[in-house]
C-alpha cells in the first residue's frame, strides 16, 4: 500500500510538473536582426505583431491570444515570431537595408517605417494592432489590422501554416 501511494504521489508530481511547464510556455519572440539570423539559417514563414503601449487592443491581444497556449504552440513550431513596437525609436537593419522612424519629430506618435511599408493599404490608415503572416520570402499571406481573439488567432495559425 505504501509503494502504490509513493508511486502514486511521484507521478502526480511529474504530471503536474509537465502541466506547469507547459502553461509558463511563452512565445519565442525575435527582433528584425534576430529574424534575419534565423531565415538565413532554415527559411520557415514569419508572423509578426507591432503595437504601441498606448494600444488597449495591443494589450488585449497580449493578455489572451499571446498568453493561449495553442497559439503559443503553433507560433513556436511554425513560424518565426516578431514583435515590434511601431513606434520604435532605434535604426534597424535588415536585408541589407536601414531603417529609421522617420516621424521622430514630426509626430506625437511617430510610426517606425518597417510597420509603414508592411502596413501600407489603400484608402485606409495604418492603425493598431497590425498583425502579418509571410512566406520566407517576404510576399504577404495575411494581414490583420484589429484585436485577434484567441479562437481567431487559432484558426488564422492553422490555415497559414500549410
Amino acid at each position: 500500500m505504501r509503494i502504490t501511494f509513493s508511486l502514486l504521489f511521484i507521478c502526480c508530481l511529474i504530471f503536474s510538473s509537465d502541466e506547469i511547464k507547459a502553461q509558463n510556455q511563452k512565445v519565442n519572440w525575435l527582433t528584425f536582426e534576430q529574424l534575419e539570423d534565423s531565415l538565413a539559417i532554415k527559411p520557415k514563414k514569419v508572423f509578426i505583431n507591432f503595437y504601441a503601449d498606448w494600444c488597449a487592443y495591443c494589450k488585449k491581444m497580449d493578455a489572451t491570444a499571446f498568453k493561449n497556449q495553442t497559439v503559443i504552440t503553433l507560433l513556436n513550431t511554425n513560424f518565426y515570431a516578431v514583435k515590434m513596437d511601431a513606434e520604435y525609436k532605434k535604426n534597424i537593419t535588415f536585408g541589407g537595408k536601414l531603417f529609421k522612424n522617420k516621424q521622430l519629430s514630426k509626430s506625437r506618435r511617430p510610426m517606425h517605417e518597417i510597420p509603414l511599408l508592411l502596413g501600407q493599404r489603400p484608402n485606409a490608415n495604418f492603425s493598431l494592432p497590425f498583425t502579418i503572416i509571410l512566406n520566407p520570402d517576404f510576399t504577404v499571406i495575411q494581414r490583420d489590422f484589429e484585436y485577434i481573439s484567441p479562437k481567431n488567432m487559432i484558426a488564422i495559425l492553422t490555415k497559414s501554416k500549410i
